[in-house]
């Protein structure tokens, strides 16, 4: 597949990053996006091409914008204004040489309503009908439990220039949708994020074991419906209550609650009033101290000896770190990461029993060297398929033919 005209080799290269935030409360959202930043500097770097960026999509409380690239906030997505013609979003869409969209990592998908799905696919037709050349980088693809929902979503992809495949199973659903001529693989771009890693330790904390739980506020609330939204197997509620008597138990254990999703204007979703409510419970149990961008997060998980966690890229962050970790997975988008990547040790929310899951998780506490060297096996496959992202992206910024073409 030859590179649209609009991609002529060029010094400079205007990107839109659609569905990306540097201001996200999720934290998982912001790590996706400075990730994708670096990654295509990185490749443009290779051609000598500048790049700027206009990112589209949520915005939230926070502020982490990279200070070394240039990028600027776009305009808001307004359907409606899509449709009546007078979308600032269309007009920015117009100034991009190639759009890049993320759709968040697992937006991509009915499971949180069709009217999102419908909002997505909005703005993905958006930038086909402006002639940009339209990526979707590496996310999950699906489920689309509903016909229409799939059959728009094909109609979708079917226009974009690559649809990367976070993981097997969405590598699977392009292959059954008939769309191999325009997939390919890779993994999620958060493997990349940069952190700093955990000092060495001191004499007098060296028996400490630093055990990271991360409490999804969102699953502790039973969803946005309140409801079991998710449908898990288990009490989600009661599962982390075990866990955390438990660990309490255990001498030399140093118990942390890290939040992933910050949201002040949505205690349902926010992780730290989920975890507030436990240490008061609890009264043993620390709270992680605040950190003010995704790599911060990251390099405060990096310093645990083993984590479990309901937030996905909370959870990434441990595995890209070397960190021994046991997610506790809602969807698929975990299964089908961690199979891609080789990874067995995982409790299923949507599978498990209460105790099933309690017994997979304090397993893997128990083997949490075994766990750690695992862990820093998959980073490096998660690594390579990155750098293979990173270099299509070269070759579609400077014009040439893409070697998955």
């Amino acid at each position: 597949m030859t590179p649209p005209n609009k991609l002529k080799p060029s010094k400079k290269l205007t990107i839109g990053l659609l569905w990306h935030s540097v201001s996200s409360d999720n934290l998982g959202v912001g790590a996706l996006t400075l990730s994708q930043m670096s990654i295509c500097a990185d490749a443009a770097a290779r051609h000598g091409i500048e790049v700027s960026f206009i990112l589209f999509g949520t915005e939230g409380s926070q502020s982490y914008g990279p200070s070394d690239l240039a990028w600027r906030q776009g305009a808001r997505i307004s359907l409606r204004r899509m449709v009546f013609g007078h979308s600032d979003y269309l007009r920015e869409v117009a100034e991009c040489d190639v759009m890049l969209d993320i759709g968040e990592g697992d937006s991509f998908s009915d499971i949180y309503g069709f009217k999102r799905l419908l909002f997505l696919l909005g703005s993905k037709a958006g930038a086909i009908a402006k002639g940009v050349p339209l990526v979707l980088s590496p996310q999950t693809i699906g489920p689309f439990k509903g016909w229409l929902g799939r059959q728009l979503a094909f109609a979708v992809m079917r226009r974009c220039y690559r649809v990367y495949a976070r993981d097997v199973q969405s590598r699977l659903k392009l292959h059954k949708l008939g769309l191999d001529r325009v997939a390919a693989d890779s993994v999620d771009v958060a493997f990349r994020l940069p952190y700093t890693p955990a000092a060495p330790r001191e004499p007098a904390d060296a028996a400490t074991i630093r055990v990271g739980v991360n409490v999804s506020g969102l699953l502790f609330n039973g969803g946005y419906t309140g409801n079991n939204q998710f449908g898990l197997t288990l009490d989600y509620a009661a599962l982390v209550r075990r866990l955390l008597a438990r660990w309490a138990s255990v001498p030399g254990v140093e118990l942390w609650l890290i939040p992933h999703v910050l949201a002040d204007h949505m205690p349902v979703e926010d992780d730290r009033v989920a975890g507030a409510k436990l240490a008061g419970e609890f009264p043993g149990v620390r709270l992680a101290p605040h950190c003010n961008s995704p790599s911060q997060a990251k390099s405060f998980i990096a310093s645990m000896d083993f984590v479990t966690g309901a937030r996905m890229h909370a959870c990434i962050a441990a595995l890209s770190a070397g960190v021994a970790v046991v997610p506790l997975a809602y969807s698929r988008k975990f299964n089908g990461l961690l199979e891609t990547l080789g990874y067995p040790h995982l409790a299923d929310g949507k599978a498990d029993s209460l105790e099933q899951a309690e017994a997979k998780i304090m397993t893997g506490f128990q083997q949490r060297v075994t766990l750690a060297a695992d862990a820093r096996r998959s980073a490096s496959k998660a690594l390579a398929r990155l750098a293979d992202y990173e270099t299509d992206l070269a070759s579609l910024f400077g014009g040439l033919r893409p070697p998955c073409a």
